[in-house]
C-alpha cells in the first residue's frame, strides 16, 4: 500500500531531480501515476532526465516537466512554484533533495561555505516557505521530504560546511513537522530522509563502478517509500556495509559526548578509541 499522498495525478516537485536519489524518486513517483516536476541547474541534464521519467510515467510525457532552478535563490524557487501552479495547479509532494558537497575546511573560503549552506540548507527552507503554505491550503494529503545525511547527526571531521548544512536541515525538518502536526486542517507531514552510502554523482568522485558497500539510488527510494508507508519521520537508511544497529550505536555515542561531557567528536579522539570500540561491540 502506498502513502495516501502518493495517488494518481498527485503532483510531486523534486529539487535536484535530474540525477541520483532525486531522479530515482521522480521515476518511482511517475510510475505510480503522479505528475512530476523536477528542478535542477543544468538544462541538458534536466532534458535528459525528463525524457527518462516520461518513459516510465503512467500518464505519459504530458505529466512531466523540468525547470531550471537554483534553490539557493528564493526568486528562482518562486518562479518554480509559479510554473508548477500554471502547469499542474499546485503541488502535493515536495522533495527538497538538491545538495552539493564540494568539500570544505573550517578556515576555508567563505564562498564554499555560502554555496553549501545556500543549496543544502537554504534551498530546503526556500522550498518549504514557498510551496508548503499553498500545499496546506489545497487541503489534500501531502508530503515534504527533506534529504538529510548521517553526517548531520554524527558530524564527522573533514567537511564541516556539509555537516553544518545537514545538521541545520535536521533541526529545520523537526521544527517543520511539529508545525505541521499542530496546524488545524493540515494533511501534510514532513519527513527526514537519511541515506546511507549511495552511489550517486555526489559520492562517485573517481569511481567508475558502484562499490559493493553502496546502495543504488533506486534501493534508497524503495526503502524511503516503505518507511513513508510505515509513518516514519526519521527514514534512516542502511546500506550494504552499515546496518541500522551500527548507525544507532554511532548516533548514541555522538549524543553521549554531551551527556557524558566528553571532548567534542570523541569518537575520533585517540584517548576514547578503546571506549568507543567497546561501546560499538556491546550487545544491542
Amino acid at each position: 500500500m502506498s502513502h495516501s499522498a502518493l495517488t494518481k495525478d498527485a503532483v510531486a516537485v523534486i529539487t535536484g531531480g535530474a540525477s541520483g536519489i532525486g531522479l530515482a524518486a521522480a521515476k518511482r513517483f511517475a510510475g505510480l501515476g503522479l505528475r512530476i516536476c523536477i528542478a535542477d541547474r543544468d538544462a541538458d541534464r534536466i532534458a535528459q532526465a525528463v525524457a527518462q521519467i516520461a518513459g516510465v510515467s503512467a500518464g505519459g510525457a504530458q505529466n512531466v516537466f523540468g525547470f531550471e532552478t537554483d534553490v539557493s535563490v528564493i526568486d528562482d524557487v518562486r518562479r518554480l512554484h509559479a510554473a508548477v501552479v500554471e502547469r499542474f495547479g499546485g503541488a502535493d509532494i515536495l522533495m527538497n533533495n538538491a545538495g552539493i558537497q564540494p568539500g570544505s575546511g573550517i578556515f576555508g573560503p567563505a564562498e564554499n561555505w555560502n554555496r553549501v549552506l545556500g543549496v543544502n540548507l537554504w534551498g530546503a527552507i526556500h522550498g518549504t516557505q514557498v510551496f508548503v503554505p499553498a500545499m496546506i491550503e489545497r487541503g489534500r494529503p501531502g508530503l515534504v521530504i527533506n534529504t538529510g545525511s548521517k553526517q548531520g547527526i554524527t558530524t564527522p571531521p573533514g567537511d564541516p560546511a556539509y555537516n553544518v548544512s545537514k545538521a541545520g536541515l535536521k533541526a529545520f525538518t523537526e521544527a517543520l513537522q511539529h508545525e505541521l502536526r499542530n496546524t488545524a486542517g493540515c494533511n501534510i507531514s514532513a519527513h527526514l530522509l537519511i541515506p546511507g552510502f549511495v552511489y550517486t554523482g555526489l559520492t562517485r568522485r573517481d569511481r567508475t563502478e558502484k562499490p559493493a558497500a553502496a546502495w543504488t539510488p533506486e534501493q534508497t527510494v524503495d526503502f524511503m517509500l516503505e518507511r513513508l508507508d510505515a509513518g516514519d519521520f526519521y527514514i534512516l537508511c542502511p546500506d550494504n556495509d552499515v546496518p541500522r544497529a551500527l548507525d544507532e550505536r554511532r548516533m548514541l555515542w555522538a549524543i553521549g559526548d554531551i551527556v557524558e561531557n566528553r571532548p567534542a567528536l570523541s569518537r575520533w579522539h585517540p584517548d576514547y578509541k578503546a571506549a568507543f570500540d567497546a561501546f560499538i561491540e556491546e550487545p544491542r
